[in-house]
């Protein structure tokens, strides 16, 4: 396979509202692929798009190799949300433990094992709503990475972490990469976008630019990320 993620000329509209416009995707195996923009980019859409939530209005949706939306395709799919998607009545383990066997996975040593990962081994068995922002956020990344997918797509996975986790994290998301798992990260933090391989700038559904980052500093002509953004953005303003 090629490319884990294809997308052809995706568009997306609610109403007379576009929110992802003529977007051409193409992201191979063992990728970490950034979508930065600022908030109401469209990253959100797009991801939801990619997981098969929502139909692109035209163009097409390729996911290891299938149309979406495609129901089989979930279960080699790991996903975790901007929103907290978790269940605040259950524990941490019994969240993880749920999320595994919705795709059939039913190995009690993998899900110890990712929420130490998520450095929760202390909270377990403690109820989700009395944790903190930060360790919700944790959870939620157990409970997508659980089932070993072939594809985990996060949107703004750090949020509320505290760094010293964040750059754990990251050495994880590398590591997963080594063993062949394909990563598509959205974000609005600059910094982060150093740790992918490649970046899309977006902004209000438009794709400005893309390449690694050393690619789009030296075709912006900037030293930072967020400057080549800004270039990016004021030649699609003036253009």
């Amino acid at each position: 396979m090629d490319y884990v993620v294809e997308t052809q000329q995706v568009t997306r509209a609610f109403g007379d509202f576009e929110a992802v416009r003529g977007i051409d995707l193409r992201i191979r195996p063992g990728e970490t692929y950034g979508l930065l923009g600022p908030n109401g980019a469209g990253k959100t859409t797009l991801i939801r798009m990619l997981v098969g939530l929502l139909r692109p209005t035209t163009g097409r949706v390729v996911v290891l190799g299938h149309d979406m939306p495609n129901k089989a395709v979930l279960a080699q799919i790991g996903y975790m949300t901007q929103a907290q998607a978790i269940y605040t009545d259950l524990s941490v383990r019994e969240n993880v433990h749920f999320f595994a066997a919705m795709v059939g996975q039913h190995d009690a040593r993998r899900v110890e094992e990712v929420i130490a990962l998520v450095d929760l081994s202390d909270w377990t068995d403690k109820l989700v709503r009395t944790l903190s922002g930060g360790m919700q956020r944790r959870t939620s990344l157990a409970c997508a990475l659980v089932h070993r997918p072939r594809l985990l797509l996060m949107d703004e996975p750090t949020v509320g972490v505290d760094p010293q986790l964040r750059v754990q994290f990251w050495e994880y998301f590398k590591q997963l990469n080594a063993e062949g798992v394909t990563i598509v990260v959205s974000s609005h933090v600059m910094d982060e976008a150093e740790q992918c391989h490649r970046l899309g700038f977006l902004r209000k559904g438009v794709m400005l630019a893309e390449g690694s980052s050393d690619e789009l500093r030296a075709k912006a002509g900037t030293e930072t990320l967020e400057g080549a953004f800004l270039a990016f953005a004021g030649e699609e303003h003036n253009g």
